[in-house]
């Protein structure tokens, strides 16, 4: 039968192995406990660096992202406002195109009732049918600058459709012009209505 040496060596390098490792039982435990924190403390504090870059990085993420969103609000809240300015600015408009359109109505229908009774202004003195004259005149001027004022704010709210300049919208002087001229020419009219 065979030896088998194999087993032999093997068996004996067992036995050098567990004799060498009690006889130092103490040395080895120490060398383990000083060498093992080390490993551990630097794989901890690799992990720590590592879980701490994570949340850094999230953080820097997360803030970068609320900032767009802050910068998108504060455009979006922009743009509303400015939308509400024009449509401000528009209604203004509007709402000067209709006070002018009915300037215009009023000094039509004055014009118009002042023919009713022209008949005795004009077979009346000279004085009266000068003031005749004169205050149709300021009704034709006001119907006149009322239709001008019309056109500047219909310009003004094609101006704001095309974002041209806000500012337009404003009465301009015909406007005001259109009031001062309708009420002098009822004044005058009337003046003509007492001499007669």
């Amino acid at each position: 039968m065979p030896v088998p040496w194999l087993q032999l060596i093997d068996a004996a390098l067992g036995v050098a192995n567990f004799a060498r490792g009690r006889s130092a039982p103490q040395a080895s435990a120490s060398q383990e406990l000083q060498a093992a924190p080390p490993l551990q403390g630097g794989l901890e504090a690799r992990l720590a660096g590592v879980v701490v870059a994570a949340l850094k990085e999230a953080f820097d993420r997360d803030s970068r992202r609320l900032e767009l969103e802050r910068e998108q609000l504060a455009a979006e809240r922009l743009r509303a406002e400015r939308a509400m300015r024009l449509e401000l600015r528009r209604q203004a408009a509007d709402h000067e195109i209709g006070r002018q359109r009915l300037l215009a109505g009023v000094a039509f229908a004055a014009w118009i009732g002042t023919l009713a009774f022209s008949s005795r202004v004009i077979g009346g003195p000279l004085g009266a049918r000068l003031a005749l004259g004169a205050g149709w005149l300021f009704l034709l001027g006001a119907i006149a600058s009322s239709f001008a004022a019309q056109s500047q704010a219909a310009a003004a709210v094609e101006a704001l459709a095309a974002d041209d300049d806000p500012r337009r919208t404003e009465p301009g002087v015909a406007g005001a012009f259109a009031l001062w001229l309708l009420l002098l020419g009822l004044v005058v009219i009337g003046v003509a209505a007492l001499i007669a």
